[in-house]
């Protein structure tokens, strides 16, 4: 039986909205990993990109969620960069179920255009600066066990849908 639920993809694709909603209806813990870090760090991940930069959030980042990828019955929404690293997705795939959570490039820049909260976003041109790092991340978020497109889904259906994954998957 798979113990946890995992939720990866792209910033902005409502990784934390579906996971809070799913751990409800699954009774088990919901953890945002991009909140224990900003908890950890008592500040947001932008500034410690800015004050610290991305390796010593990526650092931070494969700790805090190595660790929490231990518990029993959560439900874990992963920064939109954590699957990349090799060792979370070998975590991750011992004693969870992945779910990518995907959405076009056209909805995440319309989600995205008025945040000033993703570090990564902060270049001139928005559309492009999406494309590219969603091209880079594809080829790891489709290690996931499973791939749900959202740009046209209400929350409700994605969490049904992962619902009936999560039940099929522990029979």
């Amino acid at each position: 039986m798979r113990k946890n639920v995992v939720l990866t993809g792209m910033m902005g694709v409502g990784k934390s909205t579906v996971g809070k909603r799913l751990a409800i209806h699954l009774d088990h813990d919901f953890i945002d990993i991009d909140n224990l870090i900003e908890k950890k760090e008592g500040c947001s991940i932008t500034m410690i990109f800015k004050n610290k930069g991305e390796n010593y959030f990526r650092t931070l980042e494969k700790k805090i969620t190595l660790r929490e990828l231990k518990k029993d019955n959560a439900v874990i929404s992963l920064g939109g960069g954590a699957f990349l690293e090799k060792t979370i997705r070998r975590a991750v795939k011992d004693n969870s179920l992945s779910i990518w959570l995907d959405v076009s490039t056209n909805t995440l820049v319309k989600r995205l255009k008025k945040t000033n909260k993703r570090p990564l976003l902060l270049k001139k041109n928005l559309n492009e600066t999406v494309k590219k790092i969603y091209l880079d991340r594809k080829k790891f978020y489709n290690e996931s066990d499973f791939r749900i497109k959202c740009d046209f889904i209400k929350t409700d259906v994605i969490v049904d849908k992962i619902l009936k994954l999560y039940e099929n998957s522990s029979n």
